[in-house]
């Protein structure tokens, strides 16, 4: 009927007149919002619904049985399809800085890897580690090697995780002879990094140390031969691809 409001017309309104605004909503409400899109829309009664529905990203379904389910909304698909092309922008863009970063370490004399798998024992559990660019230098003498592992960094709140994780850090150091964050540009600061790693800022395309990693002597395992071994190097696009 005219003159009424939508639920969510009426949730805005509500806001507005009690000075609140509307739920702030973070990476745990869009994953649910995907999840829900998914599946058969169960609710979890949990505050992240609460938000969802309340946002108008969310809908309640009364179902012929007496029960009910949530279905995503038009808001929600939209909201959906905005957060998926901001995670393709990001991707894009982690990608490119991995590329830079490996092609200057084959610029500067040094076999790069992109994605390697790797095992670490910095305590007393095993932990899997996918460092964005590992590079050895081109030499025959294995003391020579210097190992150095490069984490790249394109959104502030990805770093910011990531800091949270020493154990990450800590095997980190146990695979590389120094250890670099590379962030993009507004992502962070050389202080932002804890003492034991380097830090390289991208300014304008290039990238700057701000400040070097410290270097550690070590010879590399066979274990990590093994996997140096079975991965493919990383090659510029003036190089050619032998035939296999």
């Amino acid at each position: 009927m005219k003159g009424l409001c939508t639920p969510r017309e009426s949730f805005v309104k509500l806001c507005c007149y009690v000075g609140v605004g509307e739920p702030s909503l973070s990476r745990s409400h869009d994953r649910r919002l995907r999840q829900m899109y998914r599946s058969a829309g169960w609710p979890c009664l949990d505050p992240i619904e609460i938000d969802l529905l309340a946002a108008g990203l969310l809908e309640r379904i009364n179902l012929a049985n007496g029960t009910d389910c949530l279905r995503v909304t038009d808001a929600g698909i939209k909201r959906i399809s905005e957060t998926l092309e901001r995670n393709r922008g990001a991707l894009d863009q982690h990608e490119a800085l991995v590329a830079l970063v490996a092609e200057k370490s084959v610029r500067d004399g040094r076999i790069a890897y992109c994605g390697l798998n790797l095992r670490s024992k910095p305590g007393e559990e095993w932990i899997n580690l996918r460092p964005d660019v590992y590079s050895i230098r081109r030499t025959t003498v294995e003391a020579y090697v210097e190992p150095i592992i490069y984490e790249i960094k394109v959104k502030r709140s990805d770093l910011l995780a990531d800091l949270k994780k020493p154990e990450k850090r800590l095997g980190y150091i146990e695979l590389a002879s120094e250890c670099y964050y590379v962030l993009a540009e507004k992502v962070g600061v050389a202080e932002d990094i804890p003492p034991e790693c380097g830090v390289v800022l991208v300014k304008d395309g290039q990238l700057e140390q701000a400040r070097a990693a410290p270097k550690r002597p070590m010879t590399l395992s066979f274990q990590m031969w093994m996997a140096l071994a079975k991965a493919d190097r990383f090659r510029t696009l003036d190089e050619p691809t032998p035939f296999l």
